[in-house]
């Protein structure tokens, strides 16, 4: 008993409490093992994993930082909606222009160059305002042409009609340019649209325009999502219908003898045959019918429209009655029925705008010509740059070759040849959608003094194994034969196909063999090799089975080298022709 009482006593703490050690932290290090200590450590694995050195360089400069200042507000019934979802840009801010589209963005960069000739060289706000205040008068309606003149003049110096003229039109181009007036009552339907109440305050301290939709009441706490909903929804509302209009929007310059031929072969997937006489019975429809009910009417039961890709084409073609009927006839008609149908349409005033645009390129290709000098400029500033840096560095950096800017814009349907002479007994006949013109065959040229066909049996013995079959030789085999037989000049052909060349090469290598040739007909086929290089891999098969037939009677071993064929080193040793 007391032995039990003995060996429960000895766990008591009293017992124990002299042989706990205390730790002194003083000599301890009480940061966690994860912590880093500062000593430089391998990056890890998983972050290098498809990642090489240089993916993420960027040529440029550094990113600005945007600072933007909030506003503390203790209520939550005020929601903010930042200044970028009503106001795009600081230029807008500032009250100048800033185009939106590709098409405005060119066109801004060429009155830019206008007014830099016309203002000298000035910052480019200087410029930019320049522009803004020439757009604001020619834009408004309320100032007569005597009048814009008079204002623009005031702004820049006199210019030339010319000028003036380019100008006008430039400020054509821009269709994305807004008038305060109109600014201001697209505020007010938006206002009106949404239905809450924006509030503008001038922060002076922090200079950050910021617009508050205060909520009135407190238990409404889903306004927030409710205007940016509404916001989200008119936006997209109006994408879609912009992205419409564009759609159904043509150009007479698309329009060609075969676009309703092929509009309605791609919504019928019908033959040629029946596309035709749709064709000729739309283009009816579109002459004869002048009221458009009626002529969507007519429309729909040619077309069998009760698919949506049918509806499409049957408004097109409504909302562009005019355009594609004349264009269509203008591109095939003949070219004294073409004039009658261009002073027709020069005298209707509906007709008329349509024959403007298909002939009209002037501002086009004044836009073209100032973007290329400038961007001819920027190319030969920094090919100048590249080399003051090269020369500063000590050597030359290896000169780029710019494959974009060697490219053939006109692309592989120009023909720079306008005038195309026939020659005599040339057949023309017109028909209703081509013409066809029969061009009699090419006389050959007479022989010229000394001149004849080489027989085969004139040609050394040694020879005449590989044209077994032949006559002769044809007029080209025989002009070059004594060079190709008899000597190791370089030779250039230039001949159709079907000339002979491929016999010319057969010279050639007889040429090689004969220099190997013992005196009883015996050739030591290890001495040489001869190379033929096939303009393309699909030649290559055939010429191998030509030389093979061709070469046979000498033994000579034809083999093939390509990237789907190759030789072993045993099978190039014993091959003598090889054709790659």
């Amino acid at each position: 008993m007391a032995d039990e009482i003995a060996r429960s006593q000895q766990y008591e703490y009293r017992q124990n409490s002299n042989l706990v050690l205390q730790v002194d932290y003083n000599y301890t290090d009480r940061r966690s093992r994860d912590e880093p200590t500062g000593e430089v450590m391998p990056l890890n694995r998983d972050i290098l994993t498809g990642v090489k050195m240089g993916d993420k360089f960027q040529r440029g400069a550094a990113p600005q930082e945007k600072k933007q200042t909030k506003k503390q507000k203790s209520s939550k019934d005020e929601i903010k909606v930042a200044s970028s979802v009503l106001v795009s840009g600081d230029a807008e801010l500032a009250g100048l222009y800033k185009p939106r589209t590709q098409e405005t963005r060119q066109t801004f960069e060429v009155l830019l160059d206008f007014m830099l000739d016309a203002l000298g060289d000035n910052p480019r706000e200087i410029l930019h305002g320049a522009v803004d205040e020439c757009l604001k008068i020619l834009k408004n309606d309320t100032y007569r042409e005597k009048e814009k003149r008079r204002e623009i003049e005031k702004l820049i110096d006199k210019q030339p009609d010319e000028r003036y003229a380019l100008l006008v039109n430039l400020s054509k181009k821009v269709t994305d340019f807004v008038l305060e007036d109109d600014a201001e009552e697209n505020q007010e339907d938006v206002e009106e649209t949404v239905g809450v109440r924006f509030d503008e305050e001038d922060d002076d301290d922090k200079g950050d325009m910021e617009t508050e939709i205060r909520d009135e009441d407190d238990d409404d706490q889903g306004v927030e999502a409710d205007v940016e909903e509404t916001l989200k929804r008119t936006n997209a509302e109006d994408d879609i219908t912009e992205a419409k209009g564009r759609r159904q929007q043509l150009h007479p310059r698309e329009i060609n003898a075969q676009w309703i031929a092929r509009q309605v072969s791609n919504v019928l997937k019908i033959d040629e045959v029946e596309v035709q006489k749709k064709e000729q019975k739309i283009l009816d429809i579109l002459e004869h019918e002048h009221e458009l009910r009626l002529c969507e009417n007519k429309l729909y039961d040619v077309l069998d429209a009760w698919e949506k890709d049918r509806f499409d084409l049957v408004k097109v073609l409504v909302q562009n009655r005019l355009m594609i009927l004349y264009c269509t006839k203008l591109a095939k008609a003949e070219p004294e029925e073409k004039k009658a149908l261009e002073q027709e349409m020069s005298a209707n005033a509906d007709l008329s705008p349509i024959l403007r645009k298909l002939k009209n390129v002037e501002v086009d290709d004044a836009i073209q010509d100032t973007l290329d000098k400038k961007e001819k400029a920027a190319a030969a500033k920094r090919n100048a740059e590249a080399g003051q840096q090269a020369m500063a560095m000590g050597a030359y950096e290896p000169k780029l070759v710019k494959f974009d800017e060697l490219a053939f814009a006109q692309g592989s349907h120009f023909n720079s040849n306008k005038k195309c002479v026939l020659p005599q007994g040339t057949e023309k006949t017109q028909k209703k959608t081509y013409e066809s013109v029969i061009i009699p065959p090419q006389k050959p040229k007479p022989f010229e003094k000394g001149e004849e066909l080489i027989p085969i049996d004139r040609l050394p013995k040694w020879a005449q194994d590989a044209f077994q079959g032949f006559a002769s030789l044809n007029r080209i085999q025989s002009k070059i034969c004594d060079k190709a037989l008899k000597s190791d000049g370089n030779l250039l052909i230039c001949a159709p196909t079907g000339a002979g060349k491929t016999n010319v090469a057969v010279m050639c290598i007889l040429r090689e063999v004969s220099k190997h040739m013992n005196e009883n007909g015996s050739i030591r086929k290890d001495e040489f090799k001869c190379i033929y290089v096939a303009p393309m891999r699909s030649l290559v098969q055939e010429m191998v089975g030509s030389f093979k037939k061709r070469l046979a009677p000498y033994g000579l071993e034809v083999g093939e080298m390509t990237g789907d064929q190759q030789m072993t080193k045993e099978q190039f040793m014993l091959t003598q022709i090889i054709s790659i």
